[in-house]
């Protein structure tokens, strides 16, 4: 039955026609995904407590990027609603869900693994160490770095304990990576734990809990800058890795006969990856299964190659975010439900039917 598919296919699109089918239908795949993210964010914007309409929101942020303080017409507190704390909100969420899933899918293609991504590695868990320490131990440890800096800090140290656990006595393995992050995850949890339960700060305790939760809701215009920039800087890079990225995901015997250094590639990726991260959680805290499930579902659709991966990841991990940030908002009648709970619901199901529902696609 899959030969006959694959043949009438063929068929009706003989010799280059195929590839120029399948180049067509991927041309509108972005321009539309960005215009569809645009729509998605103004929405976000617009929908929550106070409602407000998707034309003024519009106005409002005219206004504000033309200079002007004031909207006719338009409550000053709509304003102040709108341009100090949903418009940084959903940018930062957006600019989250980038990074996470580029994240996902490097370093998928980088320890040649499926279920690779920060918070399975243990990365993101030992962003959340260095927070947690940042946020509840700071004073006492008498080193001021600042949350950024701690949460990148344990994201490195975390990466390289998984690199020295899973390169003991032999070369890295795949599957050596995935276990040595299991274990490096656990022990970063349960540190994080004792850090908290052993704070004798209340305060302190309740706002690490929740940071470990994930949540969007301190997204100030101050804090985007880097975020920003590091993300769009890891995808402008890693767009032009795709041809080592194609290779490193078909094996590292490939690579080697490619002239590629995948061992010394590896590591390089591996610290970038770790510098997302860290900067990431340090934004938001934990929010698990964007970068596993974003990647599966877009390689679902468009293949392994890289080339057409990396934007459809980009702006699909965008896309996630931003929608689960909106129902985090709107679900509960008082307060916000931390989105890295609503992202677990959401992308568990969805890895479950990813990986029971069809073959594994996984470097086809």
């Amino acid at each position: 039955m899959a030969k006959a598919k694959v043949a009438a296919s063929v068929k009706d699109y003989p010799g280059t026609t195929l590839q120029a089918h399948l180049q067509t239908r991927y041309s509108w795949v972005l321009p539309g995904l960005t215009v569809f993210l645009f729509i998605v964010m103004i929405g976000a914007i617009s929908i929550g407590s106070t409602m407000i309409s998707g034309s003024d929101t519009l106005r409002i942020i005219a206004a504000k990027l033309g200079g002007y303080d004031e909207v006719p017409h338009i409550a000053p507190a709509l304003v102040d609603i709108v341009w100090d704390l949903r418009v940084p909100r959903v940018i930062l969420a957006a600019t989250v869900g980038a990074g996470l899933a580029l994240a996902g899918v490097i370093m998928q293609a980088s320890v040649q693994n499926p279920l690779a991504e920060p918070f399975i590695l243990g990365i993101a868990s030992g962003a959340s160490v260095g927070a947690v320490v940042a946020i509840l131990l700071g004073d006492i440890i008498g080193v001021s770095m600042g949350l950024p800096l701690w949460a990148f800090f344990g994201a490195l140290g975390a990466t390289l304990a998984v690199l020295a656990l899973s390169g003991m006595g032999r070369r890295i393995s795949t599957v050596k990576l995935v276990l040595a992050g299991a274990v490096v995850s656990a022990l970063c949890t349960a540190l994080s734990n004792f850090i908290v339960y052993m704070a004798a700060d209340a305060e302190g305790m309740q706002s690490a809990a929740f940071w470990t939760m994930g949540s969007l809701a301190d997204a100030k215009w101050e804090r985007l800058l880097w975020p920003v920039s590091v993300v769009a800087l890891m995808s402008v890079y890693f767009l032009s890795q795709v041809r080592i990225l194609d290779a490193m995901l078909l094996g590292e015997d490939i690579a080697l006969t490619l002239g590629i250094n995948v061992h010394g590639k590896r590591r390089w990726y591996m610290a970038l990856v770790a510098l997302l991260t860290g900067l990431l959680v340090a934004q938001c805290g934990i929010i698990g299964f964007v970068g596993l499930v974003i990647p599966h579902m877009a390689r679902s659709i468009w293949g392994a190659g890289h080339k057409r991966l990396l934007p459809v990841v980009i702006l699909s991990g965008a896309l996630f975010l931003v929608v689960a940030d909106l129902l985090s908002r709107i679900l509960l009648p008082a307060g916000d439900l931390p989105v890295g709970i609503l992202t677990a619901l959401l992308g568990a199901p969805l890895f479950m039917k990813l990986l029971f529902g069809k073959a594994n696609n996984f470097g086809g």
